[in-house]
């Protein structure tokens, strides 16, 4: 590490040569590799974009310019150059550095990110800044090919070129060939590009909208452009178009940083990068080492790895009814591996619809499928369907439509933090009218919950978390709309616990003194609740606990508290979710003793209902 511990601040990168920033380059892959398979995280795309952060550092100042990572997954060579090569080795884990770029862990972070397609219009929300006080500094969007399928990256687009503001989006390609992009083809459209007298002519160009020589040189850009690439979608919005450029080549991305960052109108560098560049199982097998758990380096191989997992019992379940069923259909946002579709996917492909990170147009997509007479499921992470909520409301929920919602990661996920934390889906789906909400207990109930949802003529969503049981539960026995399970019986205290949090009931329950034998419930219907027993914990004089993995605000313990209250309920009641506030990243036992969720915390607070 010869070169890297040299670097004490992002300013040591400018005065390097290339033959530095090459040995560099090397080092920081080695270091990233090493971390990370102790850590877990991102690994394969911060491989591949070791050389354009090199470059971004060495051609701009970011204690005066601005940069916005989009989703951010792939900032980690950005934050080991500017100040945090130190606490690397803590990277997503609790109380150490985060997984994305965060304003409050650095002064060279200027953007909360975690969530795609965002990074375009808070980088022209920060140029407006700049402009409307006079400031002189550069902004630069570095944003994914797959971020590009998002909405709002149009939507600004379609603003920054119409008002023709400068700043620098860099779309960083990492899904297409080198070999067939940056051909002779390629490096002649650049070299009209870059030359000098190819921007001056179109600067006099943009100048004047009279003169003949105006109209001419026109005619010259277009014809060429129009020879060498077409559609040309980004100039036709009024956003220049540099590229493709090699992205991991220094000296290509140097020389084009130079030229362009002081052009006075948005421009849109597009570079070319290899994901797992310097690591052979994450190059072979890219898909696998975008985000991974702690690893064996040697042969890529995770040092823990559970198949029995919701996600994994979701596929299965859906396989098995896609089976008897020729009508059901799934669509995921770019998520096929990540939400256990792979083997559907496989038996079913034309049946199975990845629109890329879309969710709006995700959930109308199954709205349409729903209304001619598919059975559509979309399985999507719960912090990504927060993206659709419109969609949800009035195109789902306000006609009724009969699409599945099979909703990953619900809960605490852990180390990828509060964008990523799923415990908002209860509260924004509880207001939504005609909607079923369901959570499974233990793995072994997902097929059942996923073949009643399919079978209704309304909405559903399924909700279950990261991972697999903490116990092993029993399965319920018969989903019936609208009706609990009691799991253990008992007196005094009734436990309504949604999802997993049963499992972590069952194991309070465990340290009560002998007197003390609460009713313990699956509450596996969120919405509607079981209004029979409400009204047998009324009649009987229970205090009652709810426990959700969810935020307590607009959450299924409210829900509860409402209709207990409707029915005059006088006991002792206490709800236990988080708080009104975003949870940071650690593990999840971790975090369920700092949110007082964890076993202990359970104890107590049933002790003192029996007080």
């Amino acid at each position: 590490m010869e070169v890297l511990n040299r670097i004490k601040n992002p300013k040591d990168i400018q005065k390097l040569s290339f033959k530095e920033l090459e040995q560099l380059a090397e080092e920081i892959r080695e270091f990233l590799i090493d971390n990370v398979s102790k850590t877990g995280g991102h690994l394969a795309s911060n491989l591949g974009i070791v050389e354009l952060t090199l470059s971004l550092l060495k051609n701009f100042d970011f204690e005066h310019d601005k940069i916005v990572f989009d989703v951010g997954h792939q900032s980690y060579v950005y934050k080991i150059l500017t100040g945090r090569k130190d606490d690397f080795s803590t990277l997503r884990t609790y109380k150490g550095i985060s997984g994305f770029p965060k304003r409050e862990e650095s002064c060279y972070d200027f953007f909360d990110t975690g969530h795609s397609s965002n990074s375009i219009s808070a980088c022209l929300g920060m140029a407006r800044a700049r402009d409307l006080q006079k400031e002189d500094y550069h902004i630069v969007s570095v944003i994914g090919d797959g971020a590009f399928t998002g909405g709002m990256v149009y939507e600004a687009l379609n603003d920054v070129g119409f008002n023709n503001t400068k700043m620098l989006i860099i779309l960083n390609d990492n899904q297409m060939s080198i070999s067939s992009n940056v051909g002779g083809l390629s490096k002649c459209l650049n070299k009209v590009r870059l030359a000098p007298s190819y921007n001056k002519l179109k600067e006099k160009a943009h100048s004047s909208k009279k003169s003949y020589f105006v109209k001419t040189a026109r005619k010259v850009k277009n014809s060429i452009k129009t020879l060498f690439f077409n559609p040309m979608f980004f100039e036709n919005l009024g956003v220049r178009y540099v590229g493709p450029i090699d992205g991991n080549n220094l000296e290509d991305l140097n020389r084009v940083m130079k030229k362009i960052k002081n052009i006075k109108e948005p421009v849109v560098l597009h570079v070319l990068t290899t994901k797992g560049l310097g690591y052979l199982p994450a190059l072979e097998n890219p898909d696998s080492f975008h985000a991974v758990s702690k690893f064996d380096i040697v042969t890529g191989k995770a040092i823990q790895s559970n198949s029995d997992n919701y996600s994994n019992a979701f596929g299965e379940s859906l396989l098995h009814l896609a089976e008897k069923d020729e009508k059901i259909v799934a669509i995921t946002a770019a998520m096929i591996g990540g939400t256990g579709l792979s083997k559907f996917y496989k038996k079913y492909p034309e049946r199975t619809f990845d629109v890329g990170i879309t969710e709006p147009h995700a959930v109308t997509l199954a709205g349409g499928m729903a209304c001619g007479g598919l059975h559509p499921i979309f399985v999507v992470y719960s912090t990504f369907l927060q993206r659709g909520f419109d969609q949800v409301l009035i195109d789902i929920c306000m006609q009724n439509l009969p699409v599945v919602f099979a909703i990953d990661r619900a809960g605490l996920v852990g180390n990828d933090g509060k964008t990523h934390q799923g415990v908002f889906d209860l509260s924004y789906l509880n207001l939504m009218p005609n909607m079923d909400i369901l959570a499974p207990k233990c793995t072994e109930e997902m097929e059942k919950l996923l073949s009643y949802a399919i079978h209704q003529d309304h909405p559903v969503a399924i909700r279950y978390p990261r991972g697999g049981d903490v116990l092993k539960l029993a399965p319920i026995k018969k989903v019936v709309r609208g009706r609990w399970e009691k799991v253990v019986d008992g007196n005094g205290v009734a436990i309504l616990a949604v999802g997993k949090m049963n499992h972590y009931a069952s194991l309070a329950m465990k340290k009560l003194n002998k007197k003390q034998k609460p009713l313990l419930i699956n509450a596996c219907f969120i919405k509607p609740l079981d209004e029979e027993i409400l009204k047998e914990i009324v009649q009987k004089g229970y205090s009652v606990l709810t426990l959700e993995d969810n935020n307590i605000l607009g959450g299924f313990g409210q829900q509860v508290l409402y209709e207990l209250n409707k029915l005059g309920f006088h006991k002792k009641i206490k709800i236990m979710g988080y708080e009104d506030k975003f949870i940071d990243h650690g593990n999840v036992d971790e975090l369920l003793v700092q949110e007082k969720m964890d076993v202990d915390s359970i104890v107590q607070e049933i002790q003192k209902l029996y007080t």
